[in-house]
């Protein structure tokens, strides 16, 4: 896996991406403390407006971005975006009304909406062998898992030195050197592509993504995902101190069990890519967090939350998790092509916090209303749900390329009839035998 990172580009920019994630996981730990500071009891109502904030930034401004990253330099836009977080990270420790935090973490966010899908639709230009790029995926999962478990350990170690306020220091100086290392690069130019009106380039990626029956499927996917890692990451301090009364370091063991079985899984699906095909592994992934979330519920039922039960429970979550979410890239480079894949990327990244933003404030109110048992079972249905609709609408034998969207034909082509413009049509199956096509 680490053969990759014989390639200079990609290099500097898997390390642009792990120096970012470190300086957004400190923000992640001040900006509690910062919320805390400035509203005392009522700072969970506060650091939740923002993570709501942060998601509706995401679902709205990924779209646009993306459709827009196409047409501007790729470096330049990463850069003035990575400038831009760092001097958003350093107001952070001047504010002094709750307003104001609202107001930056828009900014921040918006900006990190812009950033992600296209750093992230950059990479498989860097890295055109598929088996490099699926190697890159797993990198790229394993530097987020190894971000949940590092940062907090760094910011605590801080703390003991230096107010948090000096954290924010640490996140500006994190997006500083992201910037850095990204111009320090030649990054591959966007493909060209030409001029369309406002609603084409801004509803390009989403209809392309919804016009493509694996990367619905995709989206399913994403919401089983997002049930259970909402069941994680909202809910475990809320088991751990409550019904296992245990301390604030338990709760960190375990999320770095979830982490640990997220990392096991990236490590392993490089392999395991290259002799099944994505939709096996993937609802695999999704059928094991589903069923982790029934037994665990019907356990709890029985005889109640033990610690084991819990750490198994986080891992075997975690693995599926993972095994979800990593080949997601290699699905969207598949069914876009280069002067789309921004606004593909940007497709995936809005929808994909989409299902966070139903299952976030889902998991907590289901919880804090009616318990664990209830909070488990809804939340394993829902994704259950994702799982049968992914199964339904990818089928096991879809093609493995599709043809290019087309946008010139005319309306009564039989490539387009009954599905309306930007229809793709596959054209070559998992064996790669040419069907005949119409007209």
């Amino acid at each position: 896996m680490l053969a990759i990172l014989a390639n200079r580009t990609y290099r500097h920019l898997f390390a642009a991406q792990v120096v970012a994630l470190l300086g957004t996981g400190l923000a992640t730990v001040a900006l509690g403390l910062l919320a805390y500071d400035l509203a005392g009891p009522e700072a969970g109502m506060v650091l939740g407006t923002a993570l709501t904030i942060k998601m509706i930034a995401y679902v709205t401004v990924a779209p646009v971005a993306g459709a827009l990253a196409a047409r501007w330099p790729r470096r330049g836009l990463l850069v003035s975006l990575d400038l831009l977080r760092a001097a958003v990270a350093l107001a952070l420790p001047f504010v002094s009304e709750i307003w104001q935090i609202y107001l930056l973490v828009l900014v921040l966010q918006a900006a990190s909406a812009a950033f992600t899908p296209s750093f992230q639709a950059t990479i498989p230009d860097v890295l055109p062998d598929e088996a490099d790029y699926t190697r890159a995926l797993s990198l790229s999962r394993l530097a987020y898992d190894l971000e949940s478990l590092l940062s907090p350990l760094l910011a605590a170690a801080l703390l003991t030195l230096v107010s948090f306020d000096t954290l924010f220091v640490g996140t500006g100086a994190g997006f500083a050197a992201s910037a850095l290392l990204v111009l320090s690069v030649i990054l591959p130019a966007p493909a060209p592509t030409r001029r369309r009106g406002l609603y084409d380039t801004t509803t390009r990626g989403l209809r392309i993504y919804l016009n493509t029956p694996r990367l619905r499927g995709l989206l399913a996917l994403n919401l089983s995902a997002a049930a259970a890692g909402a069941m994680i990451l909202v809910n475990t301090v809320v088991l751990v101190r409550g019904p296992l009364g245990r301390g604030e370091g338990a709760v960190a063991l375990a999320l770095a069990a979830f982490g640990a079985g997220s990392m096991v899984a990236a490590l392993a699906l490089p392999r395991l890519l290259d002799r099944l095909p994505d939709r096996g592994v993937m609802r695999a992934g999704a059928g094991l967090t589903t069923a982790t979330l029934f037994l665990l519920a019907l356990a709890v039922a029985a005889r109640g939350l033990s610690w084991p039960m819990l750490l198994l429970g986080w891992l075997a979550i975690g693995l599926g998790y993972s095994a979800v979410l990593t080949p997601s890239g290699r699905l969207l480079r598949r069914s876009s092509h280069p002067e789309d894949r921004p606004a593909v990327f940007a497709a995936q990244f809005a929808l994909s916090h989409a299902c966070w933003l139903v299952t976030y404030p889902l998991a907590g109110w289901l919880i804090t209303r009616f318990g664990a048992v209830t909070a488990l079972l809804v939340l394993a249905t829902l994704a259950a749900t994702g799982l049968v609709v992914a199964s339904r609408i990818w089928r096991p034998h879809a093609p493995r390329d599709i043809a290019h969207s087309h946008d010139d034909l005319p309306p009564d082509h039989p490539h387009l009839q009954g599905e309306g413009p930007h229809r793709h049509t596959y054209v070559i199956d998992d064996h790669h035998r040419h069907w005949p096509q119409p007209g």
